[in-house]
């Protein structure tokens, strides 16, 4: 591929002054530029990276498709998050941020596709805060995640996410090794500004006190 080459996905990307990169996933019906602001303000310093899914439901962006509400098509969630991993890779290449250094933020459709990076592409992402996350492979066995830090945001009453499959991924990632911090708060789907300042706070430590 040549440095000029178009890339997989459509995407935007923001400088930053800091040395970390932080990948921005949106939700059902978002775009490349849904999470910039929010990502701007809670990573100050770091490099946005915003990346649009490829796949249309309704006309809706989504990063895999979906059989029913809950119910995934788990060969679509596999491919697709491979595909993604590669994008991120010579994305780095093409603009030169560090691969080592790259952390996500994604929310509901977008959690669900960082969850899936981790499963299946250990130590692409260095941490991950995952907002009304699901677990989106029911058998993939979660390995290698030593030293990944991830910060799960659940709903108590999340009418899309039950707080079950939202520990299911906590417990799973913790079996592969990953640091996992699991937050329920007193709200469904949406996200509070309490949530978000603690979403905030987890980025600007490092995740975790090791940093």
């Amino acid at each position: 591929m040549s440095d000029t080459a178009p890339l997989s996905h459509r995407y935007r990307l923001e400088p930053g002054a800091g040395e970390e990169t932080l990948l921005l996933l949106h939700g059902t019906g978002g775009d490349e530029s849904d999470l910039l602001q929010l990502g701007r303000a809670l990573a100050p310093r770091a490099t946005l990276l915003g990346v649009r899914g490829q796949v249309l439901e309704q006309g809706m962006p989504r990063f895999f498709r979906r059989l029913a509400p809950g119910v995934y098509d788990e060969p679509d969630v596999i491919a697709r998050a491979h595909a993604l991993a590669a994008f991120v890779r010579a994305a780095a290449q093409r603009h030169g941020f560090d691969p080592a250094r790259i952390d996500a933020l994604g929310y509901s459709n977008g959690a669900n596709i960082a969850a899936a990076l981790l499963l299946l592409e250990p130590g692409l992402l260095r941490r991950a805060a995952l907002l009304r996350a699901d677990l989106p492979l029911k058998d993939a066995a979660a390995r290698g995640l030593r030293g990944t830090r991830v910060l799960i945001a659940a709903g108590a009453h999340d009418p899309l996410i039950p707080r079950e499959r939202s520990q299911a991924l906590c417990d799973r990632l913790s079996l592969g090794g990953a640091d996992v911090t699991l937050r329920v708060a007193d709200a469904g789907h949406e996200l509070s500004n309490e949530e978000l300042q603690a979403v905030g706070s987890w980025l600007a430590q490092g995740g975790g006190p090791e940093d």
